[in-house]
């Protein structure tokens, strides 16, 4: 049986790709804060194996990894999202919070994953198709994301010698509980279910980079080589 790590699997994409993996006969280790909901999504199949750990805690991760198996895949997803509202009075606090659990929960896991991925196996990184542009109110989670995608685009150079795979996924809008608190337009957005299958494809495709929904990140790749200028403009009538 083949096995797969998932994090931030108590909900959103993350629990999709749980309930897809153990359906599909992994043996899944689903890893996430939120106990209660961890333990519900175990009752729903026997390959789900759930842990409860907080990321950002790098000896709780340590101690709770000691027992764990050597994996095929390894699916870092965790994140979130908070915006800078006041960029005068630039919040340093929420900065810090966003880096922490998007850029820092994942250097902490593959600082004690990586020697637990079997040769051929593949470590996929979630990122966002954010980092493609510079969006209002986005200065943390942008960056966050921006900082994902170049790690993920380095150790794919660096651990391809020791046999190991990187993917680094950009996901469009999907519809989560942390999407779920924006308050803007969020074109072509997707079920969690749809996101996962995409992820999923390009994983067993082998892919390096996954970015879905096609026509969205599209239009996001063609409005990056816009001249900044011009598309400072356009950012401007978002706020």
């Amino acid at each position: 049986m083949k096995t797969v790590l998932i994090t931030g699997a108590s909900s959103g994409i993350g629990k999709a790709l749980v309930q897809y993996y153990a359906n599909d006969n992994y043996q899944v280790f689903a890893f996430g804060r939120d106990t209660a909901r961890l333990e519900q999504l175990k009752q729903l199949n026997t390959n789900i194996t759930a842990v409860s750990c907080d990321l950002t805690d790098l000896s709780q991760l340590q101690q709770v990894s000691t027992t764990l198996p050597m994996f095929d895949l390894i699916i870092l997803n965790a994140g979130n999202c908070e915006y800078i509202d006041d960029p005068v009075n630039f919040d340093a606090a929420l900065f810090q919070r966003v880096m922490a659990a998007n850029v820092q929960s994942v250097a902490n896991c593959l600082s004690v994953w990586l020697k637990k991925i079997k040769p051929y196996g593949r470590v996929a990184i979630n990122s966002s198709s954010a980092q493609f542009l510079p969006l209002p109110r986005a200065e943390a989670y942008g960056a966050s994301k921006a900082a994902l995608t170049y790690l993920a685009r380095t150790l794919r150079i660096d651990l391809q010698p020791h046999n190991i795979f990187v993917s680094v996924i950009h996901p469009g809008f999907v519809a989560t509980p942390l999407t779920a608190k924006n308050t803007f337009a969020m074109p072509s957005i997707l079920t969690t279910e749809q996101a996962a299958l995409a992820i999923v494809k390009g994983l067993n495709k082998g892919k390096d980079e996954i970015n879905f929904p096609p026509v969205f990140i599209a239009i996001m790749k063609f409005l990056a080589f816009l001249p900044r200028p011009l598309w400072r403009k356009l950012a401007l009538r978002m706020l």
